[in-house]
């Protein structure tokens, strides 16, 4: 059997009101590979939700994590929050870890740490600008690491890590891409969400979210005196297959899609159930 399963993306970092915008959420955490299974038992299939965004209050402004994904006894880890701001420049808060690692928001902050194998760690800020408005970092990707903010360019924000590709549903899909950075508000260039599913950041308004059902990290909130919301990363997803020559599954539930093309059966799941072969 092969298998892709992608964790939710964690939730946009947001905004309490400093020059600095909230950092993007990380990626999912996401496993390929191959794994058996036994003739006649029930194998459980869990989709992960996207992690909600962190509120406009200086303590809590740190997105939420992903929820993780499962098929049977494989476990993919919910992205990482992003770091939402504080009430000044220097308050930033640190991006959380999971499957992909959650962006900085803000400076002198670090990027949240990836699960080993799933994903890529956030951005982390700096402190080299003198600036009074900085932009944020992005989430890590399954694919690459999220990115900080432009050194000595305070209104440039942090693109999120890039998620990887996958053939496994018969069309090539990139999943658990990273969400962009938010930035200070006005002429600011914002954090791109990372090819797979991951939000833009905001300079102003509130950010993008993961798109669902690829576990994409949502964008951070932008900065600039008001305070602005993170977006709600992307849910996520199971796909399993095999070859064709082997019989169908005798049940399954969560109403996967279910097809047969090139000399596979594919079941792919965006709601929990579970699948009987």
């Amino acid at each position: 059997m092969e298998f892709l399963v992608v964790a939710g993306g964690g939730g946009g970092g947001s905004s309490a009101g400093g020059t600095s915008g909230g950092g993007g959420g990380g990626a999912g955490g996401l496993l390929a590979g191959f794994a058996g299974v036994t003739v006649g038992s029930a194998l459980t299939v869990t989709i992960g939700a996207g992690g909600a965004p962190g509120t406009t209050t200086v303590s809590t402004s740190q997105g939420a994590n992903g929820s993780n994904s499962v098929f049977g006894s494989i476990t993919s880890t919910g992205g990482g929050g992003g770091g939402g701001s504080g009430t000044s420049y220097w308050d930033g808060k640190a991006g959380g870890s999971g499957g992909g690692g959650g962006g900085a928001g803000g400076v002198n902050t670090f990027g949240g740490s990836e699960t080993s194998g799933q994903g890529n760690a956030g951005g982390s800020g700096t402190s080299a600008n003198t600036s009074p408005a900085y932009g944020s970092q992005g989430g890590g990707g399954a694919g690459t690491v999220g990115l900080g903010g432009a050194i000595n360019l305070a209104t440039i924000a942090g693109n999120g890590g890039a998620g990887i590709a996958s053939a496994i549903s018969g069309s090539v899909t990139t999943y658990a891409g990273g969400g962009g950075g938010g930035s200070y508000g006005g002429a600011s260039t914002v954090g791109l969400g990372g090819v797979g599913g991951g939000g833009i950041g905001a300079s102003a308004a509130t950010a993008g979210s993961g798109t669902a059902n690829t576990g994409g990290g949502a964008g951070g909130a932008g900065g600039g005196g008001g305070s602005g919301t993170g977006g709600t990363g992307g849910s996520g997803i199971v796909i399993l297959r095999y070859p064709d020559t082997f019989i169908a599954a005798t049940s399954t539930t969560g109403s996967p899609t279910i097809t047969v093309a090139g000399g596979f059966r594919v079941y792919q799941f965006t709601a929990s159930g579970s699948i009987t072969f």
